[in-house]
């Protein structure tokens, strides 16, 4: 049977820009047609003159590492920790998720992993039973960790184009190229006083180049993969235009986080999309000292953001980009929908017009941020 529904008297953000009193038509999932709200033609759900967006894309989000991890030595089973960080990224008007998923032994400061492993997570997200909402997986793989490696490769049998991004923690490079960052950080969440957390890094950066030569066969193997297509690949942190040109050299189509605004605009100048993380647009700036997503939008080089630890971050960011005058507010919600949407092949989502897939969110801009009233997604009949 067709689930048939009609969601009326809205403001709908399309590529044609915000179109006022709009009335959404949708069969099966798919949205049939986005017109003029006739007078006398009543709708199912009555919009009430708020904001209608495509669902959200989210190519970068931790919310499920989060949920199954609440504090050191508490481990929820996986299923139910995909419930509740469903529940939380619907609620930010999120209907497609790439849940990061470490392919590493360690943290990115060292740290041994508890459990649940990445296969595990891996399996539980992609077997999910009645998703709300597009689950998928986006595979952090550490290129120097050989039992992460080792993981991934045993992962890629029978995935079809999966999402890779490919990671080097090790300090004095990267996100932590200042290395007092991530001696703040042990201090701060692992509990070591300032000498041993020195001591930490230290051990870090000696063992770092025992693994270079291996952390060299692995980008390049990377780089055929992408080049076969059997992956999609980004790269991490990237600080300087060189690594961008290698970037591009390993047929990385995605600049994830990059940490210098040269890096930033060298990936725009080669086509390659640029993700920031939105909580770095709402603190105005980032947590580990990188460049500011904020610089990025202003100079024209930002084109997704991602919610990376908070998923109510994507919609407030892109707003406060719009209210800062740095793109129009459809190109902002570009950035948190068709753009990412579009990075990743995924062509049937992330704009409102007939033939996508009716994820939609309604919103309100009424007050001092805007506000999600309701969720609705290709999956669910309402």
């Amino acid at each position: 049977m067709v689930a048939r529904y009609s969601l009326g008297h809205v403001r709908a953000v399309t590529p044609e820009g915000i179109l006022e009193d709009q009335l959404i038509s949708i069969a099966d999932g798919v949205i049939q047609e986005v017109r003029q709200h006739p007078a006398g033609v009543t709708a199912d759900i009555d919009g009430r003159g708020r904001l209608c967006l495509p669902g959200l894309v989210d190519l970068h989000s931790d919310a499920l590492a989060r949920e199954y991890r609440p504090r050191p030595g508490a481990s929820l089973p996986v299923e139910l920790a995909i419930q509740s960080a469903e529940g939380n990224l619907l609620a930010a008007g999120v209907t497609t998720a790439f849940h990061a998923v470490s392919f590493q032994l360690k943290s990115a400061v060292g740290i041994p992993i508890g459990s649940p492993r990445a296969p595990e997570v891996h399996t539980a997200v992609t077997r999910y039973p009645e998703p709300r909402m597009d689950h998928r997986v986006l595979h952090r793989l550490d290129v120097r960790s050989r039992g992460g490696v080792d993981m991934f490769r045993e992962q890629l049998n029978g995935e079809q184009t999966p999402l890779v991004s490919y990671e080097d923690h090790t300090p004095g490079q990267g996100q932590y190229r200042d290395r007092t960052v991530m001696e703040r950080w042990l201090q701060d969440a692992q509990h070591m006083d300032q000498r041993r957390a020195a001591e930490h890094v230290d051990q870090l950066i000696a063992s770092r180049d025992e693994e270079l030569p291996f952390r060299e066969e692995i980008l390049a193997w990377l780089g055929g993969l992408a080049a076969a297509k059997s992956i999609r690949l980004m790269g991490h942190d990237a600080v300087t235009p060189a690594e961008i040109d290698e970037l591009a050299a390993r047929n990385a189509s995605i600049a994830e986080f990059p940490t210098t605004i040269e890096a930033a605009l060298h990936a725009k100048q080669l086509g390659i999309d640029t993700v920031a993380g939105a909580p770095n647009v709402l603190l105005g700036g980032s947590h580990s000292g990188n460049v500011s997503a904020l610089d990025l939008a202003r100079a024209g080089c930002l084109n997704i953001l991602a919610s990376d630890y908070l998923p109510s971050s994507l919609l407030a960011a892109a707003f406060e980009i719009a209210r800062l005058g740095h793109a129009s507010l459809p190109a902002a919600i570009r950035m948190i929908s068709a753009n990412p949407a579009a990075a990743v092949g995924l062509d049937d989502r992330g704009v409102l017009e007939a033939g996508r897939r009716a994820d939609l969110v309604v919103c309100t801009d009424a007050h001092s941020g805007p506000r999600v009233v309701r969720t609705f997604t290709a999956l669910e009949n309402p």
